[in-house]
């Protein structure tokens, strides 16, 4: 009769030239023999693993592993055993006590890697992959950890980790260099840190190995957009759309992107195209800030491209939000209200100019007042009031939206009030999260955030929506997301210590010395079509005037000046405005007689500067939020007279006004008392009338 070790002697050849039933048979008959032979166990647990058996693979290995718990062979056959099983947890641990006994070897090592690379645990495989890439310039290994390093930078991405990402691409990119997405996936980041120059570069690189890109070009059309390249960005949209017809969000960069260019070839049916995508098309990516600003979107058409958005944008947020279940401190009567205010523009931006004397003076008796900025520290003057004006305030522009979350959720935050919104810098997919009871859209935004629909359910992304009664009329309710609340007077807050330089000659600002001044220091953007050529009837109707636009880009001061030669109307009538600093702009101001607003998309905080160096603002109202904001201000200022509901009445009253200097020099009398008289300027009231909405909120 054969020994146990013979057979296992003769089963190990026939395993070693693959004969796996034989060997097993055999493996099976030396342990009839010999239950414990360690070596028969761990053999033929091998062979029910090749023979895609790993249950019993485990058995027969951890039998085996009882005789000898430091024999690295079993130690690594079991955890690829385990492994097989989607254990991955204990094979982890079984290749894990192999490397402690043979640190140096590569294939414990390599499947170690493997089994994290297979749960997702990106970091820590690729530190494998690197050892093993300098032992060994396997080919498959590189592929490997280029792939580790892909997964780690998306998650890093989508985290908003932007700079753990770009470490990531950076490193896979010196791996893969020809890999197209890399070098996109690479841009993405560096944009989102503000590197424009260098996701430009990458870009580039993206689109020479895949040109026929179509996202690739899209994005680089952003970051010529935010360098300030407008021509140079509206060609890479046009090519994207090129390549891709279908890429929504292209055309909605196109059509915006034109408009602050005053290029309004093919306006109106670039814009009829896109509301027809937002009835139609619910996965197109219309921004709503763009789409808001389009001639001819109704509310009930801007609310559906926001619940759209939202559904886009902030699905895994919604989510999230249920996994992290955040709990809330009850207020107590002894206990003041926090109010937490989130925005990317405490700095030298419009939004400073509105808000900074609204947070000093609310109550510290009653409220604390917490900043949260997620925007560019400019080291300006209005940034460092803001910083002293809050009772906290903290940067959390590198934090991602579950950390910025757990911020202000440890803060105690009651009332979260958003004043970005749906801009450029938006990060309103922290307010998703719900790290406080009550969410708030105000100011940044001038309409609906929208819903996340899912079925019959409907979750709000803000609960309310600050405005007022003639902005936000009770029978508009149902095109909001949000719940109002509505101000009594004005939505809109002002700071009465805005800084005002020297008035420069009207000679300094090009400006004729003896001609009617019209203005507008609108944003080209809100420039239309039908507005302008408003506008051009009055120059036409008045010889003796001029019109004042601010000169936001050369190409909207070229389009400008040839859609009023088209009309008949001298170019040089047309007089452009650079760009100076607040405090200088404000005073030039002295030297415009009537401002005439823009529709759909009204002055805001350009309406509240206008009026308060005296300047009277002539505005149509019409249906939209962004439409009724100047309205609401100048009826908060007393002059209810300036607000018109067609572009009839609105020409009228600029010749009224423009021809009549008495009635002109009545409103400016008006306007001027209006400072110290008018709720519009009074902040203190303003303060009061809002923490009333935040006691009514809680």
């Amino acid at each position: 009769m054969q020994s146990a070790h013979t057979l296992y002697q003769q089963a190990y050849q026939h395993h070693l030239n693959g004969g796996l039933a034989e060997a097993e048979r055999l493996y099976v008959a030396a342990l009839q023999l010999q239950a414990q032979h360690a070596d028969a166990l761990h053999m033929l647990g091998l062979v029910c693993y090749q023979t895609q058996r790993p249950q019993l693979a485990v058995e027969y290995i951890a039998k085996a592993l009882l005789n000898h718990p430091r024999n690295t062979d079993y130690l690594n056959n079991h955890g690829l055993a385990l492994q097989a099983c989607q254990q991955f947890e204990a094979a982890l641990k079984s290749f894990q006590q192999a490397l402690l006994l043979q640190p140096k070897d590569l294939g414990i090592q390599l499947n170690l890697a493997n089994t994290l690379l297979e749960i997702s645990r990106f970091d820590e495989a690729a530190t494998y992959y690197r050892r093993l890439l300098q032992a060994s310039k396997r080919e498959d290994i590189r592929a490997a950890l280029v792939h580790c390093l892909t997964s780690a930078g998306n998650i890093a991405h989508q985290t908003s980790q932007f700079s753990a990402a770009e470490t990531a691409f950076k490193e896979a990119i010196n791996l893969s260099s020809q890999d197209a997405t890399l070098h996109y996936n690479l841009a993405n980041a560096l944009r989102e840190l503000g590197k424009l120059a260098e996701a430009e570069q990458h870009y580039r690189q993206a689109i020479q190995h895949a040109p026929e890109d179509a996202d690739a070009y899209n994005n680089l059309g952003n970051v010529k957009r935010e360098l300030g390249q407008l021509d140079k960005a509206i060609a890479s949209y046009e090519q994207a759309l090129k390549l891709n017809p279908q890429l929504y969000h292209a055309k909605v960069h196109l059509v915006h992107q034109k408009q602050h260019i005053c290029d309004w070839q093919d306006l109106t049916v670039s814009i009829e195209e896109i509301r027809s995508w937002v009835k139609t098309q619910p996965l197109a990516q219309v921004s709503p800030f763009a789409f808001l600003a389009m001639p001819g979107t109704t509310m009930a058409e801007q609310k559906q491209c926001a619940d759209q958005w939202v559904k886009l944008r902030y699905a895994p947020l919604f989510a999230q939000a249920q996994a992290l279940n955040f709990s809330y401190q009850p207020l107590k009567q002894d206990r003041k209200i926090r109010i937490g205010y989130l925005s990317a523009d405490f700095r030298l931006h419009p939004l400073a100019f509105l808000i900074s004397e609204l947070i000093e003076l609310h109550d510290r008796s009653q409220f604390e007042v917490i900043g949260f900025s997620f925007g560019v520290n400019d080291q300006s003057a209005a940034r460092h009031r803001l910083e002293k004006a809050f009772d906290q305030f903290h940067d959390i522009r590198l934090l991602p939206e579950t950390e910025a979350a757990a911020k202000i959720h440890s803060c105690g935050i009651d009332i979260l009030v958003d004043l970005t919104g749906f801009t450029q810098t938006s990060r309103s997919g922290i307010a998703a999260l719900r790290p406080a009871p009550v969410n708030v859209n105000w100011l940044g935004f001038p309409g609906t955030m929208g819903s996340y629909v899912e079925g019959d359910s409907s979750h709000p992304l803000f609960d309310y929506i600050i405005t007022d009664r003639f902005i936000s009329p009770a029978e508009t309710a149902q095109h909001y997301a949000e719940k109002i609340a509505a101000l009594p007077l004005v939505y809109q807050p002002n700071d009465r210590k805005r800084p005002v330089g020297k008035v420069p000659s009207r000679e300094a600002c090009k400006l004729p010395a003896d001609q009617f001044v019209f203005c507008c220091f609108n944003q080209t953007f809100k420039i239309t079509p039908a507005i302008f050529a408003v506008w051009m009837r009055l120059l036409k109707a008045l010889p003796n005037s001029v019109l004042w636009l601010m000169e936001c880009n050369a190409w909207a001061k070229q389009n400008l000046q040839n859609e009023a030669e088209k009309a008949g109307i001298d170019q040089t009538r047309l007089i452009f405005a650079p760009r100076v600093p607040i405090e200088e702009h404000l005073a030039r101001h002295a030297h415009a007689d009537l401002f005439l607003d823009t529709l759909p998309y009204n002055a805001h905080t350009t309406c509240s500067d206008a009026l308060w160096m005296g300047l009277p603002v002539l505005t149509c109202a019409g249906e939209t939020f962004a439409s009724r904001v100047a309205g609401s201000l100048l009826n908060a200022a007393g002059l209810p007279e300036l607000v018109t509901n067609d572009l009839q009445s609105y020409v009228a009253k600029a010749l009224h006004y423009a021809t009549d200097p008495q009635a002109l020099l009545t409103l400016k009398t008006r306007l001027a008392q209006a400072k110290t008289d008018s709720p519009l300027f009074d902040t203190a009231f303003f303060a009061q009338s809002l923490e009333s909405l935040y006691r009514e909120m809680l």
